[in-house]
């Protein structure tokens, strides 16, 4: 995930880039390749992506690596996925620290195997101190378990008497969310031709752009992210507001 100081010129980019990494299962199959290949092959266009956005000078980039629905996927998948997470990491958090990258995750880190819990402490702790570009990593994320998790939380605040049910608003709730310390996503991207948000990042989406790309993952360049941003450029962003308040307050 090499990340360095080259300066690059290109379309508005948004303040956080979100990317469900979809379609690499079928670009092994495609090629006669076992799925565990397709996955492998995902990770460069990840080094690719995390360069061009910090080059760009984007400050958030989160991505959906591992759903919580994924748990069901067949185990020695799940094995080999998890192996290949623990070497990506232990290969490239050199690079990111280098290069003033902040590695963080989010989702249920309990629940996956101690060897790679290690892995992200340790790569969290290496790199916290970084501020050129956020790089959040989604494994075992659900968007709904993330809901119902910060429902349960203000809830038992509420029960112990910290705070007043009436105290509960947007901004109260989207502090008991995992994106708590990141602002909204400007642009989600999904490739693979699949045109859903699968359980994503549910309440960080409300008013996001959406690209859909048919390119599957492994083939997902900066060409193609080039255009994600071109489309992102392209959207007037009113969020509730008409589109002449909004060419009125650039005016």
């Amino acid at each position: 995930m090499v990340a360095s100081a080259k300066k690059e010129s290109v379309v508005t980019v948004p303040g956080h880039l979100a990317v469900i990494m979809d379609g690499n299962g079928r670009w092994a199959r495609r090629k006669a390749l076992p799925r565990h290949a397709g996955h492998r092959a995902g990770i460069k266009p990840v080094r690719a992506m995390v360069e061009h956005c910090a080059n760009l000078g984007l400050k958030h980039l989160t991505l959906f690596t591992f759903s919580s629905e994924n748990w069901k996927r067949p185990g020695e998948e799940i094995r080999l996925l998890m192996a290949l997470f623990v070497e990506a990491l232990n290969s490239e958090v050199d690079e990111l620290d280098q290069n003033g990258i902040k590695l963080t995750f989010m989702g249920k880190i309990d629940r996956l195997h101690p060897t790679l819990q290690e892995t992200i402490r340790v790569a969290e702790a290496r790199t916290r101190n970084n501020g050129r570009m956020e790089l959040t990593l989604a494994v075992a994320y659900g968007g709904r378990g993330d809901l119902v998790s910060a429902a349960r939380r203000l809830a038992r605040e509420v029960a112990a008497g910290m705070i007043d049910p009436g105290e509960i608003d947007e901004a109260r709730y989207a502090e008991a969310l995992q994106m708590a310390k990141l602002p909204d996503v400007d642009l989600l991207i999904r490739t693979g031709g699949e045109r859903r948000i699968s359980n994503f990042l549910l309440w960080s989406l409300a008013y996001s752009e959406l690209y859909f790309s048919d390119v599957l993952w492994p083939d997902f360049d900066v060409e193609e992210l080039d255009q994600a941003f071109a489309f992102y450029e392209s959207r007037q962003r009113r969020f509730g507001r008409t589109g002449e308040q909004v060419e009125n307050a650039h005016c």
